[in-house]
């Protein structure tokens, strides 16, 4: 005789590896690395620097 099987362990588990498989793709499809961050933290610096320089008195 086979082995015994909760459906609803094995249903439950089924949907945990689908998630776990999801967000995979997700983290691959929309995660940066940290150099990416640290780069457009370093462009936005820059940015914001430039544009400062160019701000006018109000005087």
């Amino acid at each position: 005789m086979g082995k015994l099987v909760n459906l609803n362990h094995a249903r439950k588990a089924a949907a945990k590896r689908e998630a776990a498989a999801q967000a995979a793709a997700n983290r691959v499809k929309h995660g940066r690395t940290g150099a990416q961050k640290q780069a457009d933290r370093q462009a936005e610096a820059r940015r914001q620097a430039v544009l400062d320089g160019a701000k006018r008195d109000e005087s």
